[in-house]
């Protein structure tokens, strides 16, 4: 599986708005004999954790993806920590019926987030689904209070995104509030689903390709869980979207949106025609990257890119040339 790339490409491509304290993209695309993969973890974790992602790139360069199910895939749009009117305007212009809005920044109040909510309720109408994601912000007595009051904020929630960070806690809220909790950052491994179903600690999965070393091993995480899943990504180029896309094209049920817009918070892509929604809707298709925008979105320092990218693949226990760039 392991693809022998002399050359892999660095990337930097700023962000149009912070996101999770970061305000552009870094990684690495890698070619093969099926296609392009990407590499952009986030830059806290160290080569323990992104060898799952250097192995997601290798698998979609050396092996492809598996036969998709479905030639469309509906998509949610993302609502960053913005004010009300940025997102109103934000959902309205995605044309998709499901936001999925982020709540619990530090130094961002609880009444700023219900003040977003209600203007994406506003926007999407009475018919939208809204889900909120604190990304493990809060205990669960905070959890408990802000979910109620956010739930009456959005006149109802499809399901809250991780809103503790242990799944003994996730248990424990999940008997306190009626909303149904979804379970992100809690699955990260392949034992880790079954830990989820046996604490009753969810009600649904989000899954990302590049933390779980690629579609082939997401779908096994899938069928671990038992749990209806949810695709989104890890706000990637549109070429790393495409793996999330094939995973969300191959599994045989899909009763979510997807979080799969997110092409739409960069600046920029590494394509000409870069993964973005119509109408809501994503169509199952595979990217290239083009040369010239290879170029214009170099890094300016492109070895610390690539020096992550060989650390991760020393621990996924893989020979990488020492040298590389464009």
């Amino acid at each position: 599986m392991i693809v022998d790339v002399a050359a892999p490409v660095p990337f930097t491509v700023p962000l149009v708005t912070r996101f999770r304290r970061v305000t552009s993209r870094s990684g690495v695309l890698v070619g093969g004999a099926a296609g392009w993969g990407e590499f952009s973890p986030f830059p806290d974790y160290g080569p323990e954790v992104t060898r799952w992602w250097w192995l997601a790139a290798q698998e979609a360069a050396a092996e492809g993806y598996p036969d998709p199910v479905r030639d469309h895939v509906e998509i949610n749009t993302i609502v960053p920590v913005v004010d009300p009117q940025r997102a109103h305007e934000m959902v309205t212009a995605s044309g998709c019926r499901t936001a999925k809005v982020k709540v619990a920044d530090p130094g961002v109040s609880l009444a700023e987030d219900e003040a977003r909510i209600e203007a994406v309720r506003d926007a999407l109408g009475v018919s939208g689904l809204i889900r909120i994601d604190a990304n493990a912000a809060w205990d669960v007595d905070e959890a408990t209070r802000a979910i109620r009051l956010l739930e009456r904020a959005a006149g109802g929630l499809e399901y809250v995104e991780q809103p503790c960070a242990t799944l003994a806690e996730m248990a424990t809220l999940r008997r306190r509030v009626d909303v149904p909790l979804a379970a992100d950052e809690s699955v990260r491994t392949a034992e880790d689903p079954l830990r989820i179903a046996g604490l009753e600690a969810a009600d649904i999965i989000v899954v990302k390709v590049q933390p779980l070393g690629g579609v082939r091993r997401a779908l096994a995480v899938i069928e671990a869980a038992g749990l209806p899943a949810v695709v989104s990504s890890a706000v990637e180029t549109s070429v790393g979207l495409s793996a999330g896309l094939a995973l969300a094209a191959a599994l045989p049920e899909l009763p979510h949106a997807c979080g799969l817009g997110t092409a739409m918070l960069l600046a920029g892509d590494v394509v000409a025609d870069p993964l973005v929604p119509v109408d809501g809707r994503l169509r199952v298709r595979w990217v290239e990257p083009e040369p010239e925008l290879l170029e214009r979105w170099a890094p300016g320092d492109p070895e610390a890119v690539l020096d992550r990218y060989r650390a991760a693949a020393a621990a996924a226990g893989a020979a990488v040339p020492e040298e590389g760039g464009l």
